[in-house]
């Protein structure tokens, strides 16, 4: 179907239009002004507690029935009133690069233009419920 006596394309020439692509991209995120730096505030449950957390990516792990949130983003230390809440979801994912959250723990993810306050807060009535169970178990075979 192709014209014959092509050569196939050589490895040297697919790795160079891979690095001229991320040039043109790198090159018109300067021109235009326009990044992706997308901010999502991803709110889940843990051990009776709800946590409200910001990251710059949330993805499907690769890990089955697991969310993967990655890049998380904290409020800046220069501020003069310190919120404990905050300070205290900060200890807990310190030195935390990537999390994977198990997908019947998430209550929502929303992509937001400004980022607020994370913080943890005592599971109250009303709303906000834990599934009972797992979605998937492993070896289940009823049908």
């Amino acid at each position: 179907m192709g014209r014959s006596g092509a050569k196939p394309i050589s490895t040297r020439y697919c790795r160079l239009l891979v690095k001229l692509r991320g040039l043109w991209q790198e090159f018109w995120q300067q021109v235009t002004g326009m990044s992706e730096k997308h901010l999502y505030k991803v709110v889940f449950m843990n051990q009776g507690q709800v946590f409200e957390v910001y990251a710059r990516q949330v993805r499907h792990g690769e890990l089955f029935g697991f969310v993967e949130v990655e890049q998380l983003v904290f409020g800046e230390r220069t501020t003069v009133v310190v919120d404990p809440s905050e300070e205290k979801i900060k200890s807990e994912f310190e030195n935390v690069r990537r999390t994977f959250l198990p997908m019947h723990s998430i209550i929502r993810i929303d992509e937001v233009d400004k980022q607020g306050v994370s913080k943890i807060s005592k599971a109250q009535g009303g709303n906000v419920a834990q599934f009972p169970m797992p979605i998937y178990t492993p070896g289940d075979t009823k049908s």
